[in-house]
């Protein structure tokens, strides 16, 4: 089973990455960005047939490691 994560920076948490991305955009002739959140995508391939232990398994995987919970979310899929 797969599964794939999405890790953000929390909404109020300055993201200096987005604003070099933003910045670069317009710098090419992309005009009208007014912002950019840039965050991680991860895959995982999982030994577990059940989605829903698949799940429960990759959320705990997050708090503990895959996503910095102080200031970043995250949403799991599993596929």
């Amino acid at each position: 089973m797969k599964a794939r994560v999405h890790v953000m920076l929390k909404d109020g948490v300055l993201d200096p990455q987005g604003e070099a991305v933003r910045h670069a955009l317009g710098s090419l002739g992309f005009e009208g960005v007014e912002g950019v959140r840039q965050g991680k995508v991860i895959e995982l391939d999982l030994a577990e047939d059940d989605a829903g232990k698949a799940e429960a398994q990759v959320r705990e995987m997050c708090e503990k490691l895959l996503a910095n919970t102080v200031i970043e979310s995250y949403r799991v899929e599993v596929l």
